[in-house]
């Protein structure tokens, strides 16, 4: 086995079909750098099934088409195979070539072929395991592919030597093997998740088993006891037949004695129909003139009423109009004189407050200017102090300086008098702010009491709050106790769904039509989907109808007729259908006897419920 031919159409810089003949020898291809020595090898590695875009130095798959030159335009599809000597039979196929090839577009669309005929990579690897020449086989050695075998993982060595061994096509088919085994081990466990909920069933169905067959044996003689009824009655009709074939022979004779005299009557009867017509015709036109008389005063009478009423209504009218003017008039007047009053109240509050505002700035600059006054009369005093001491030392003009000093000392007694005046003035100014003062510290002890008070009711709430954390604790307990139950039960709905939705416990041909319902909307389901009993009623029911509880309902003759048909093709087996255009509604004989017997309950058909458009059954 070798390598005889490599073909290349618009693959990387290969514009035009280009085939590379290999023989007997070493094939060497030499050109400088650049020229797409290179492309040769990505070329074998790419037809070979190589996924990469970067392993083929590119950035995208679309990147290994011929992309065009300023005088040559790109090429839409790039096209490279291989043919390979086979005639010793290496390759596991009865060709003495072997040809693959490999086409991608630039619309992303890719094929293979083997032998011109379409494959999947996966048949063309299989193919190659063991020979070396697959992709990341040994037979390709690029640039750079010696230094990484030796500088790689011995894992990735490893795959080289099973290659060259030939042991590769079985590890994968051990890889595969192991993946079923895998999934078989899954399917045992769900087998046996199945086995035991079935198991469970086995000792009620032996008990059903049990009362099935006395059912049975009751049925078949319930039939024959319907039979004998039968029987009887069509006796007794038979006798009745007879007597009223009798008493019908009697009545014909009747009855062509009462035809004749009819026609003779008729005859009268079409005579006096005639003048009565005629009478008639009278009566309707004297009826005639009257009603259009009677039309065109009725018409009067009601245009007269009609003017009456409109009459009444703009009088009404007026009325209501003239006492809705007066209420908002006395509306108006009333919002008028609140509005006033408001104003006063507003322009009143407004004196208030500026007349506070300018005691409070009065207040404020008399008292500081009373205090530079007494700053100015300090200084002065102890000026004046200081022109005594020097009057005395001096011992000159004294009589002068008594004088003048008597005149300053009054007039800083009337000064002192003013001050003390003032003094007052503001302690009593100060007295009326302390007065304000004083209220609004009671308004701020109550404030401090209904904070207390919000302080206690916070206490209070945060003991609730810590009794209802406590309790939100057993709350979450209980919850997460039911989320763990609600998961549990989950699980097992979702278990007994699934046996359910794969028809579990139904016969091999029941699952087989069953898997057709999409394709066949005719399918209605069988009798255990369609009807619902109650809890306490599904074993007796589920006894009664044995095994017609996996009949098949359809909704016409013709579904069941093209199931039966698929059952057949296919050798599944058989299954009893139900088409609801053939099935009717059966009475019971003599249910009222068997409904008066002790412990009869009912009759099934009254114990279970279904939808509407079963109802006929």
């Amino acid at each position: 086995m070798y390598l005889k031919s490599l073909e290349v159409h618009g693959f990387k810089s290969f514009a035009n079909k280009l085939v590379f003949e290999f023989h007997n020898g070493i094939t060497a291809i030499v050109g400088p750098n650049g020229s797409g020595k290179s492309n040769v090898a990505d070329a074998v590695r790419w037809v070979l099934g190589e996924q990469s875009a970067k392993q083929l130095r590119g950035a995208k798959m679309e990147d290994v088409i011929f992309a065009g030159t300023q005088l040559r335009k790109p090429q839409g599809f790039a096209y490279v195979a291989i043919t390979i000597n086979n005639e010793d039979h290496k390759l596991k196929v009865p060709y003495e070539e072997v040809k693959i090839a490999r086409r991608v577009y630039r619309s992303g669309e890719s094929e293979y072929l083997l032998n011109g005929a379409s494959c999947r990579l996966r048949d063309i690897q299989e193919l190659l395991l063991d020979t070396g020449i697959g992709k990341e086989g040994y037979s390709i050695i690029g640039q750079g592919q010696i230094d990484k075998i030796l500088s790689g993982k011995p894992e990735e060595r490893r795959e080289l030597f099973d290659e060259a061994a030939g042991i590769v096509k079985f590890k994968k088919r051990k890889t595969v093997a192991e993946k079923n085994l895998e999934e078989e081990q899954q399917n045992l466990v769900r087998i046996e998740d199945i086995l035991s909920e079935l198991e469970k069933q086995v000792e009620p169905l032996e008990a059903q088993s049990e009362k099935a067959k006395e059912y049975l044996s009751y049925r078949d003689e319930l039939r024959n006891l319907d039979i004998n009824v039968f029987l009887q009655d069509y006796k007794e009709n038979s006798a009745s037949m007879e007597e009223l074939r009798e008493k019908e022979s009697i009545a014909d004779g009747d009855l062509a004695k009462t035809k004749e005299e009819y026609e003779t009557v008729k005859s009268e009867y079409i005579q006096l129909e005639e003048a009565l017509d005629k009478h008639t015709r009278n009566l309707e036109e004297c009826r005639e003139t009257l009603s259009a008389d009677k039309v065109k005063l009725n018409q009067q009478e009601g245009d007269i009423k009609v003017l009456e009423e409109q009459i009444n209504a703009v009088r009404q009218s007026e009325l209501y109009y003239r006492e809705q003017i007066e209420n908002y008039r006395a509306k108006v007047s009333e919002l008028e004189s609140e509005q006033e009053e408001h104003r006063a109240k507003t322009k009143e509050f407004e004196d208030k407050l500026q007349q506070m505002e300018q005691s409070r700035q009065d207040v404020t600059a008399k008292r500081e200017k009373t205090g530079n006054e007494i700053a100015l009369l300090e200084q002065e005093i102890a000026g004046h102090n200081e022109a005594i001491a020097q009057a005395k030392d001096a011992n000159t003009d004294v009589v002068t300086q008594e004088e003048r000093f008597q005149t300053l000392l009054e007039q800083n007694n009337i000064k002192k008098v003013e001050l003390t005046k003032r003094i007052l003035e503001n302690k009593t100014q100060t007295a009326g702010l302390q007065e304000i003062l004083d209220r609004e510290q009671s308004n701020l002890q109550e404030i401090s009491d209904k904070i207390q008070a919000l302080d206690d009711a916070g206490a209070e709430l945060a003991h609730s709050v810590k009794h209802m954390q406590g309790q939100t604790e057993q709350l979450n307990l209980e919850r997460r106790e039911t989320e763990r139950q609600y998961h549990m039960d989950h699980s097992r709905l979702r278990s007994l769904q699934n046996m359910t939705e794969r028809y579990e416990g139904f016969g091999q041909s029941i699952k087989r039509v069953m898997e057709q319902k999409p394709n066949y909307p005719g399918i209605v389901g069988v009798v255990a989907d369609i009807i619902r009993v109650n809890k306490k009623y599904e074993i007796a029911v589920e006894t009664a109808l044995g095994g017609s509880i996996q009949n098949i309902v359809t909704d016409n003759e013709q579904t069941a007729k093209s199931m039966i048909a698929h059952l057949k093709k296919n050798r599944y087996g058989r299954a009893t259908f139900l088409p609801l255009t053939n099935i009717h509604t059966k009475a019971a004989s003599r249910a009222q006897n068997i409904m008066a017997e002790p412990g009869v309950i009912g009759m099934a058909s009254t114990l279970v419920e279904a939808e509407d458009r079963f109802s006929d059954w």
